[in-house]
């Protein structure tokens, strides 16, 4: 049946999508930063779910992470059907408020890894007729003031994962998903501000309710889906509207 990968797999949305896959009897390899989480997580799918569950510790902001993580796969003989490039995180305020290997790092996670995930993985998803999910954001469909980085990182995921799904079509079904403010750790990482926080909060999901989305999305071969009706309208919005009313609006909410 082949094992799903699932990076950022210890927390919020990946940790949710880990369960989907479990319910569904698939085994799953989970990759994140916290062996105490990644243990704990595999533990609870074997025991609830009678799957097999392993889990591999990679940062993935490093280099060599995705080389790693594929090395590891190939020494235990796991042939991965299902690849989900779920790891990344944003920062808020402004550019120049960061220093530029903080920026550098985001982008190694959020755009150069998941590029590299899914070239390493490619021959053997290709053998299984495999699928690959990649977690973008409602953040990709404008340019954001005050997360301009992060914004730009899942705009290259969500027009990267449209062209691989053509190019790819018949053999890896390839689908972008993009959650807005989802019920997770992001808000503390990305340091939101009071008013962005305000914001997120009339319409936040759960995480376990956009990794459903995700997952039955990915299996009826979706190419793009943006999670929630509320964030769908946004999306078309921001699309709709002068783009200089959209950015000024949305920079003041992430001042």
């Amino acid at each position: 049946m082949g094992y799903a990968l699932i990076t950022g797999a210890s927390k919020g949305i990946g940790r949710a999508i880990a369960f989907e896959f479990a319910k569904r009897k698939i085994d799953v390899l989970l990759v994140a930063r916290s062996e105490v989480l990644l243990k704990e997580l595999s533990e609870e799918l074997k025991q609830t779910f009678s799957i097999e569950a392993d889990y591999v510790v990679a940062d993935l902001s490093s280099a060599n992470a995705p080389s790693e993580i594929y090395q590891w796969c190939n020494r235990n003989g796991y042939a991965v059907k299902y690849l989900v490039n779920n790891a990344g995180y944003g920062l808020s305020g402004k550019f120049e408020s960061y220093a530029l290997k903080e920026h550098m790092d985001m982008l190694s996670l959020n755009a150069n890894a998941l590029v590299e995930m899914c070239h390493r993985f490619l021959s053997a998803l290709k053998q299984q007729n495999g699928f690959i999910l990649n977690v973008a954001s409602t953040s990709a469909y404008q340019a954001l003031p005050n997360m301009a980085v992060y914004a730009a990182s899942k705009a290259f995921v969500l027009q990267f994962s449209r062209a691989l799904h053509h190019e790819l079509k018949g053999v890896v079904s390839v689908t972008c998903v993009s959650p807005g403010p989802t019920e997770t750790n992001f808000n503390a990482t990305a340091n939101l501000r009071t008013k962005a926080l305000k914001a997120a909060d009339k319409v936040q999901m759960s995480a376990d309710a956009v990794a459903k989305i995700a997952v039955d999305s990915m299996f009826k071969g979706k190419t793009e889906v943006v999670v929630g009706a509320i964030n769908k309208l946004g999306a078309f919005a921001a699309w709709l509207a002068p783009k200089s009313i959209v950015e000024k609006t949305a920079g003041s909410v992430y001042e």
